[in-house]
């Protein structure tokens, strides 16, 4: 009985993380999942986490303020972060051409497989937000 109980939550937690394009937190995995499970600890979540990503199921984007966050699409594609709020995006497009892996496999000797790009700068929402803000400068 206990392990279907942890079936059901570990199939929660992934839910979760289906669930949105925000590139959540554990925290926010925990809090979200937590109402549903009060017996849900924070460890739990860790623990499938690290399991989804062994399992290829996410990936992990990195370490944002102090925080890893996660993404449930697999597919390879980029993300810009938004240096003021955090906020991850998520980015279709191809910036680098298909060919650079057989470049860089046969400069260097080895066998790329995949690549990561991020792009670092400050989003839309919180541009729009600073050009809303009164200049204090010359007051």
């Amino acid at each position: 009985m206990k392990r279907q109980n942890f079936s059901r939550k570990r199939f929660a937690i992934l839910e979760a993380i289906q669930s949105t394009t925000t590139h959540p937190t554990a925290e926010w995995i925990y809090q979200a999942v937590k109402p549903e499970y009060p017996d849900l600890s924070l460890g739990t979540v860790y623990r499938n986490l690290s399991k989804f990503k062994e399992e290829g199921v996410i990936v992990s984007v990195g370490v944002v303020n102090g925080q890893e966050r996660f993404d449930a699409d697999t597919h390879p594609h980029n993300h810009f972060v938004c240096t003021k709020c955090g906020a991850i995006l998520d980015l279709k497009e191809r910036y680098l051409p298909s060919s650079l892996h057989q470049m860089l496999s046969e400069k260097y000797g080895v066998q790329v497989d995949s690549h990561e790009l991020t792009f670092y700068g400050v989003c839309h929402d919180c541009l729009s937000h600073q050009s809303s803000e009164p200049d204090l400068a010359g007051a």
